[in-house]
C-alpha cells in the first residue's frame, strides 16, 4: 500500500509504541517498522513511550532517534502500559494513529486496518482482534482462556461490542482524543476503557482478525494479572459512570 493520505498539519499515520525494559529487541523492532513505513511510501512518525525501564531501553531509544528522523521518543517515570499508551496518543500529530508493542507489530493488520478506515469514514477505531472470526491466537491455551474470560465479561457486564479489546488498534486521532483524555485507567484497561468510552458515544468501532504469535514469554504472569484483572474491573465501571 502506498500513500496514505495526507493531513493539513503533522503527519497521516503516527505509530505508538510503548517500552518498557525492551532492550533486547527494541532497535530490531523500530528497524522493522520504520523500514516497513518507509517501503508503503507513507508520511509517518514513530513514537516510542519508554515507561520506567531499567534495562538501558531509554538510551537505545535515545539513540535510534538520531539514527531514524521519524522516531520521536518520550520518557515516562513509571512504568504503566496504559498510561505509556494514552500519552502517545495524545501527542500523536497524524490523522490516523495505530498501537503497535516491541513484541507484536503486523503490517498485514496495519494494511487491512488503513484501508478499512479510509473505506468507511465512519469507523472511529478498528481493532486487531485475536478472538473474531478468522483469527488464529497461537499464544499457550491458558493465555487464550483469560483473554476469553475477559471479554465475555466486558461483552455481557459492560456492552462491549467488539471480541476484543487489546492488541493492535488503528484510529482517528480527532474522533477518539477526547474520549482518551476521559480515560481514567492505566496499565492493562487503558484501551479497554477507551473503546467502551468511544461506543458508549455512539461512535463505530470495527475489527479485523490478526494472527498472534509472541516473539517472547509474557512480561505478566497469569496468576499475576487475574487479581489485577478483577480489580481493574471494578475501577473500570466507576471510571464509565
Amino acid at each position: 500500500m502506498t500513500g496514505f493520505g495526507t493531513q493539513r498539519s503533522g503527519v497521516s499515520l503516527s505509530i505508538v509504541m510503548p517500552a518498557f525494559n525492551e532492550a533486547e529487541i527494541l532497535a530490531t523492532s523500530v528497524g522493522d517498522v520504520v523500514d516497513g513505513l518507509r517501503s508503503r511510501g507513507v508520511d509517518f512518525e514513530l513514537i516510542v513511550v519508554e515507561n520506567g525501564s531499567s534495562d538501558g531501553t531509554l538510551a537505545i531509544a535515545r539513540d535510534l532517534a538520531t539514527r531514524y528522523p521519524e522516531l520521536r521518543v518520550e520518557h515516562r517515570e513509571m512504568a504503566d502500559y496504559g498510561a505509556a499508551l494514552r500519552q502517545g496518543l495524545l501527542h500523536a500529530t497524524g490523522e490516523l494513529v495505530v498501537n503497535f508493542d516491541c513484541d507484536y507489530y503486523d503490517f498485514e493488520f496495519l494494511d487491512n486496518a488503513v484501508g478499512r478506515l479510509r473505506e468507511d469514514p465512519e469507523i472511529a477505531v478498528l481493532v486487531g482482534t485475536k478472538r473474531g472470526e478468522g483469527a488464529d491466537d497461537q499464544r499457550a491455551l491458558p493465555r487464550r482462556i483469560v483473554t476469553a474470560v475477559f471479554s465475555t465479561i466486558l461483552r455481557v457486564g459492560y456492552g462491549l461490542q467488539l471480541s476484543d479489546t487489546h492488541g493492535m488498534k488503528a484510529m482517528r486521532r480527532e474522533v477518539v482524543e477526547a474520549h482518551a483524555r476521559s480515560s481514567k485507567l492505566g496499565r492493562d484497561l487503558f484501551d479497554t476503557e477507551l473503546i467502551l468510552r468511544v461506543e458508549r458515544a455512539g461512535l463505530v468501532t470495527a475489527e479485523v482478525p490478526v494472527t498472534v504469535e509472541e516473539r517472547r514469554p509474557a512480561r505478566t504472569s497469569i496468576a499475576r494479572r487475574v487479581p489485577r484483572t478483577v480489580v481493574g474491573l471494578v475501577k473500570l465501571r466507576g471510571a464509565l459512570r
